[in-house]
C-alpha cells in the first residue's frame, strides 16, 4: 500500500515500472553527468473526481493509466536536467497542470545508471541507484524526498560482533575480526521541499559520507555503523531533516581461512539480518 506525506486517501491509481531511457546522442553532458539518462518511474493521482470509476464504472473523468505511461515517456525528452529531483518536480507539475480533475499527484523515480566507457559507449552501473519522490497538490508541493538504494559494501576487516545474549537458542560465537559484506539502502527528507533541488549533489555528498564511513570505522556493530553514517549526514548537511537508513547483514560463509591474512568465502545462505535507523534532528 501507498502512502501520502498529505495525509490518507480514500482512492488513488496510476502507473507503475514505466522505463524510459533519454539519449545524448552526442554524447555531451555536463561534468559529473553522462550522456544516459535512465529512469523507472511510477505516477499515482487521487481525487475525488475518480471516485466514480470504484463506485459505478463511470471512467468519464479517468486518465487512462497508459496515458499516464506516454505523457512520462515523451516528456521524458523535454526534461533538461540530469538529477531526478529536478526530473520527478518537472513531470509531476506539467501533468497536474494539464489535468484539473486530478487534486494531487505523488511521483517516484529510480535512476537506471550507466556510466561513460568512452566517448560514445556506457554500461549499466551500479548496484546503488539514486531515488526521488514528490508530492504535489494544489496548493503546491507537499513534500521532496531522495534516496539511495543498492549500496553493497565489502570491508576486508576491522568489524565484529560479541557480547551479544547467550542462551539455549544461541549458536553464533563471538566474532572479533570479520570481512563485513553489507547491503545499505538510505532514504531522507529535507527541512524544505525545494531544497532537493541540487543536481544531484546532496546524493553525491551522503555517497561519499557512505564510502568514507564504512572504509574507515572499525565497528562493533552493523546498527554502529549506520549510526555513525546517520549522524555524519545530519551534521554535514544542513538541508536534510531526517534519514532513514536499513542496513541487510549479507556478510559471507567461511569457507577457510589462515588467521586474518587470507581466506575463501561463499555467498551468504538466507536468512540475513536487517537492520534498521530513524534519525532526526
Amino acid at each position: 500500500m501507498e502512502s501520502f506525506a498529505s495525509g490518507w486517501k480514500r482512492n488513488y491509481y496510476g502507473k507503475g515500472d514505466v522505463t524510459v531511457y533519454r539519449l545524448n546522442r552526442d554524447g555531451q553532458a555536463p561534468e559529473g553527468e553522462t550522456a544516459v539518462f535512465g529512469a523507472n518511474v511510477k505516477m499515482l493521482l487521487y481525487g475525488d473526481s475518480f471516485w466514480p470509476t470504484y463506485t459505478t464504472g463511470d471512467n468519464t473523468g479517468l486518465i487512462a493509466t497508459d496515458s499516464m505511461k506516454n505523457f512520462i515517456q515523451c516528456e521524458t525528452m523535454n526534461f533538461q536536467g540530469h538529477d531526478l529531483e529536478a526530473y520527478v518536480k518537472f513531470l509531476a507539475e506539467k501533468f497536474i497542470a494539464l489535468y484539473p480533475q486530478a487534486e494531487g499527484i505523488q511521483l517516484t523515480a529510480r535512476q537506471i545508471p550507466h556510466t561513460a566507457r568512452g566517448t560514445w559507449t556506457f554500461a549499466p552501473s551500479g548496484p546503488e541507484q539514486t531515488t526521488a519522490s514528490i508530492e504535489i497538490n494544489r496548493q503546491g508541493v507537499v513534500s521532496a524526498t531522495s534516496g539511495i538504494h543498492g549500496f553493497r559494501l565489502l570491508r576486508l576487516g576491522g568489524s565484529a560482533f560479541k557480547g551479544f545474549v547467550r542462551d539455549e537458542y544461541t549458536t553464533l560465537p563471538d566474532i572479533t575480526n570479520r570481512p563485513l559484506h553489507m547491503w545499505l539502502d538510505l532514504d531522507w527528507h529535507y527541512n524544505d521541499p525545494s531544497a532537493a533541488l541540487t543536481n544531484g549533489q546532496c546524493s553525491r555528498h551522503i555517497a561519499r559520507i557512505t564510502h568514507e564511513i564504512f572504509d574507515a570505522f572499525e565497528s562493533g556493530s552493523i546498527q554502529q555503523v549506520i549510526y555513525q553514517l546517520g549522524t555524519r549526514v545530519l551534521a554535514e548537511i544542513a538541508t536534510v531533516s531526517e534519514i532513514h537508513l536499513e542496513a541487510n547483514n549479507r556478510t559471507w560463509d567461511t569457507i577457510a581461512e589462515q588467521g586474518d591474512i587470507l581466506g575463501a568465502y561463499t555467498d551468504a545462505r538466507p536468512p540475513y539480518g536487517v537492520l534498521g535507523l530513524s534519525m532526526r534532528r
